[in-house]
């Protein structure tokens, strides 16, 4: 299974260590894993839209540099043999990959998250940023987060 999503923000670019943040404990628990599945290797690769922290703009970080999708993606999902799944983290994951399947909206293209399956499953990002979007789409926890719960044990098995 792969990740795909921004580039880390300060807190994780500092430790090192991806997801080592709130966003990173809420994404496992909306995936239902432990932080020992998530971290291992074998079972999960953690590839951010960015390599680097990009810096702070105005009202959050600055959007990850885009020339290291075009430049690595394709290398690194080239060396993996058993992809099953690619959860595509924000807009940033979805506008790259979906192109002109996404939906006028990040909200539109996680409400037909079943149009991207089996190969995308969809998520806004699950930074504390975001609660004001989780609390306008009660719809989110109660329908999308059971299925993609049950997406991930199947292809973690």
């Amino acid at each position: 299974m792969q990740s795909l999503d921004k580039p880390p923000g300060k807190a994780v670019h500092l430790s090192g260590i991806p997801w080592d943040d709130k966003s990173g404990k809420n994404l496992r628990k909306w995936l239902g894993i432990s932080d020992e599945t998530f971290y291992n290797p074998h079972k999960i690769a953690l590839i951010p839209m960015g390599f680097c922290y990009p810096g702070k703009g105005k009202s959050g970080d600055l959007p990850p540099r885009k020339e290291c999708a075009t430049l690595w993606h394709d290398q690194v999902f080239d060396t993996m043999k058993n992809l099953e799944l690619v959860i595509l983290i924000g807009t940033y994951a979805q506008n790259y990959y979906l192109k002109e399947t996404k939906k006028r909206t990040l909200t539109d293209t996680v409400k037909n998250y079943e149009e991207y399956l089996p190969k995308y499953f969809v998520l806004p990002h699950p930074s504390p940023r975001n609660n004001i979007w989780m609390a306008k789409n009660e719809w989110f926890p109660e329908n999308i987060l059971p299925v993609l719960k049950l997406r991930i044990k199947e292809v973690l098995g």
